[in-house]
């Protein structure tokens, strides 16, 4: 069996950042741009107040001052500011020439009793800095400057950002497609009811933990325990970026994943990993097409799904593929046996400055229920045996969790 830090290393080297593809910017959030965005414009492209109030010159406050122009945002002015005079500015307007400083109106007093009339004169009540309340040009970008950096992920600043320099559309990688197809006797698919089958909920849950993942789904369906059914639906799979089989990848007498994949050529890397859950886990490729051949258990599809499928998944679109982890103490005892390294399901709390992790009460692979709830997973390490409460622990945070 593979080491889970190699089988890990042996994905990630399979997967690569896709082709790009030019979408509308409220389209790119959450994905990466392959290569830097450059601004085309000087943000502010000129000085312009952060404030309402007075465009002075700074030396002369206070004081008394002839208000010559009153300036709202968008507006040029027509006066140049000499000794003496002022002008009356609002928020995102221009600074005139001749003006060093932008006195708020609240540190100013002038007898018109309509505050909102122009002055003829104003009064400064109090001294202001050179440059006060005034955003400078260029303060946001200048024309030419790196707007975004190579694989930043665009997020609702970066959004903002590229729609102010009046683009509509940016450059990312695109989605990676994926396959979904799963395998049983046993198996009915959702929507059916068969009083001796089960519902077959890994290929609907692996297909939303995939889209959430940025991918682009196609459940394939369900194909019976014969080889060539298995074949026949997997082929299916095979022009895509990722092919997911679930079950029949352990050592049964119908587990055929294996024998499908390679009679369809699939270039098998590792099959079984030194873990627990998701110990048959099957990786591949074919031509353009990586394959996972994921165990059946519903709770070791989708550990397994977490811990290899999504960080692939990931990459191909350009982002880091490491999914948040942090150390915390453990809130309870979990015990295992020595050479394989257990992912425990967790929920996380935050007590007295510290992250928590109560084990879930069932840690069973073949039941939902030892994921739902969990929000991390615990990692120990395959010489550990005992982990006690109190002990510091590597948690791992799991997408499906709250």
């Amino acid at each position: 069996m593979l080491p889970f830090e190699d089988a890990l290393a042996a994905v990630l080297a399979l997967a690569q950042p896709l082709s790009t593809e030019t979408v509308s910017i409220d389209e790119s959030i959450g994905r990466a741009v392959p290569c830097e965005v450059l601004a085309q414009r000087t943000l502010p492209a000129t000085n312009t107040s952060s404030m309402d109030g007075f465009a002075v010159r700074a030396a002369e406050c206070p004081g008394t001052l002839v208000v010559v122009e009153t300036l709202f945002a968008g507006q040029t002015p027509t006066v140049r500011i000499a000794p003496g005079q002022c002008a009356r500015i609002m928020t995102g307007a221009t600074v005139p020439e001749g003006a060093d400083a932008v006195v708020m109106q609240e540190r100013t007093s002038w007898a018109n009793e309509n505050p909102r009339s122009i002055p003829n004169f104003v009064t400064i009540t109090h001294p202001v800095g050179l440059g006060a309340n005034i955003r400078s040009r260029g303060e946001d970008i200048e024309a030419g400057q790196v707007l975004l950096p190579a694989k930043r992920v665009v997020g609702l600043a970066e959004a903002g950002r590229l729609w102010s320099q009046g683009l509509t559309q940016v450059s990312v990688h695109r989605r990676p497609t994926v396959a979904i197809a799963s395998s049983g006797d046993e198996l009915s698919p959702v929507g059916t009811l068969a009083s001796d089958r089960l519902i077959d909920t890994n290929s609907p849950v692996l297909t939303l933990a995939a889209r959430r993942a940025g991918a682009l789904v196609t459940p394939l369906g369900l194909a019976p325990d014969r080889l060539d059914a298995m074949i026949s639906l997997f082929e299916r799979g095979l022009g895509h970026d990722v092919l997911l089989t679930v079950s029949g990848a352990s050592v049964g007498d119908k587990d055929f994943t294996g024998e499908a994949l390679r009679a369809l050529g699939v270039d098998v890397e590792f099959w079984r990993v030194a873990m627990k859950p998701g110990k048959p886990l099957m990786v591949g490729r074919k031509g353009a097409t990586a394959v996972f051949g994921l165990p059946g258990n519903p709770t070791s599809a989708l550990v397994s799904f977490e811990l290899f499928v999504r960080p692939a998944l990931r990459l191909m679109q350009g982002l880091p593929p490491a999914a948040p982890s942090m150390i915390g103490r453990l809130d309870g005892t979990l015990t295992k046996s020595a050479g394989l390294r257990l992912f425990a399901r967790a929920h996380v709390t935050l007590r007295d400055g510290e992250w928590w992790a109560t084990p879930l009460t069932s840690q069973s692979s073949g039941a939902l229920a030892s994921a739902a709830g969990a929000t991390h997973l615990v990692s120990l390490g395959p010489d550990v045996t005992e982990a006690v409460r109190g002990e510091k622990v590597h948690l791992i945070s799991v997408a499906w969790g709250e």
